[in-house]
C-alpha cells in the first residue's frame, strides 16, 4: 500500500508549509515509509482563473481572491485524485506541526471508514456539526467521487456551498470516522499533542505584527447579528478594513516550536535567509522574525518533548 502526506498550501503560507514538511520528516523513525508532497495553489489553474468571481459561502455571495490567507482550502480534496485514488493519504494545512511520528496515523485502524478527522470546537463543531478537514486521514479507493476541480466549479454555479463542503456535510455520515483531538491540536501543545495546529489565524506566531489578510466568517447561528455587522463591516471597509494587525500568540512554547523548527531548517540548508527576508518584504512573515530566530533556545531531539510542556 502507498502512504503520502500532502501539506496544501498558497504562497503565502509558503514558509510555513517548508516547515511542515520539515516536522513531519524529523519527528518519524519511518520516513521511509511515506512521501510528503507541498500541493501549492500556483499549480492549479481552475482556482486562478476565478480570481473575482462571486461564489457561494455560508449561504451568501463572496468573491473568490487568490490572494487570500486560506484560498488553498479546495485543494483539501485533492490528495486521493493525486495518489491515483488508492493508499493512504494524510492531508494538512501549512500551519500544522508533527511532534510524534505521523506514521502512528497513516496506519491506524480506520474500521471501515473512508475518512477519519476530528470534530471542530465550539459552536461550529456541536452546535453547526463542522468537522475539521484541515487534517483528515483518507482511504483514497473509498473517495472516488471527490473531484477537486468539479466541486470548486459547483460553488460558482451556485449548487454548492464552501461552509458545507469544507465541513464534510456533504460526504455520507456512515463513512466519517473520528480521530482524537491530538492529531489535530488547536492552538494546544501539551505532552499528549502529536499535531499542533496554529488554527487561530489572528496569533499564528511567524505573523505577529503583520496587517491581517484573512476574511472572517459570516455566519453566526448562535447570535446572526455579529453575521450582519461583519457583512456590512466588508461592504463600508473591504475585505480586511478594520481588521487590524495580528497579535502575538499567547503561548510562548508555540513560538518557539515553530522558529526552533524554523531554526534546523535554516542550519540544514532546507530553507535560506533569502527565502527568509523575501517572506519578510512580503508580508507572508513577521519583520522581526532573525531576532526571534536569535533569541529561541534549540528544540529537544526528535522523540522528547520539543520545548517544555505541561502535562
Amino acid at each position: 500500500m502507498e502512504y503520502g502526506v500532502f501539506i496544501h498550501t498558497n504562497r503565502k503560507q509558503m514558509l510555513g508549509a517548508k516547515v511542515a514538511e520539515y516536522a513531519l520528516r524529523r519527528n518519524s523513525a519511518n520516513t521511509d515509509k511515506f512521501s510528503v508532497h507541498i500541493v501549492c495553489t500556483d499549480d492549479y489553474p481552475w482556482l486562478l482563473e476565478h480570481e473575482g468571481q462571486e461564489y457561494l459561502r455560508d449561504g451568501a455571495q463572496r468573491v473568490w481572491l487568490n490572494n487570500d490567507l486560506q484560498s488553498f482550502t479546495p485543494l483539501r480534496f485533492t490528495p486521493p485524485e493525486l495518489m491515483g485514488y488508492q493508499g493512504r493519504a494524510v492531508v494538512i494545512d501549512p500551519d500544522i506541526f508533527a511532534v510524534s511520528d505521523v506514521w502512528e496515523l497513516l496506519t491506524r485502524d480506520m474500521q471501515g471508514k473512508a475518512i477519519m478527522c476530528r470534530r471542530r470546537s465550539g459552536p461550529k463543531g456541536y452546535v453547526d456539526k463542522c468537522l475539521a478537514s484541515s487534517v483528515m486521514l483518507l482511504d483514497c479507493a473509498k473517495l472516488k467521487h471527490w473531484d477537486a476541480k468539479q466541486g470548486f466549479l459547483e460553488m460558482f454555479a451556485g449548487t454548492r456551498d464552501y461552509h458545507d463542503w469544507i465541513c464534510l456535510k456533504l460526504e455520507d455520515r456512515d463513512t466519517l470516522g473520528l480521530f482524537e483531538n491530538e492529531w489535530n491540536d488547536f492552538d494546544r501543545l501539551t505532552s499528549q499533542t502529536k499535531m499542533l495546529h496554529n488554527t487561530r489565524r489572528l496569533t499564528q506566531p511567524w505573523k505577529t505584527g503583520l496587517p491581517i489578510d484573512w476574511r472572517p466568517a459570516e455566519r453566526y447561528k448562535i447570535f446572526p447579528p455579529l453575521a450582519w455587522l461583519m457583512r456590512a463591516r466588508r461592504k463600508l471597509f473591504g475585505e480586511y478594513g478594520l481588521m487590524g494587525n495580528y497579535r502575538r500568540h499567547p503561548d510562548t512554547n508555540q513560538e518557539r516550536l515553530f522558529f526552533g523548527l524554523l531554526a534546523e531548517c535554516l542550519e540544514r540548508g532546507l530553507v535560506t535567509r533569502a527565502e527568509i527576508e523575501a517572506e519578510m518584504a512580503s508580508n507572508h512573515v513577521r519583520h522581526d522574525a532573525f531576532a526571534v530566530l536569535d533569541q529561541t533556545p534549540p528544540l529537544a531531539p526528535p522523540g522528547d518533548p520539543p520545548v517544555a510542556l505541561p502535562a
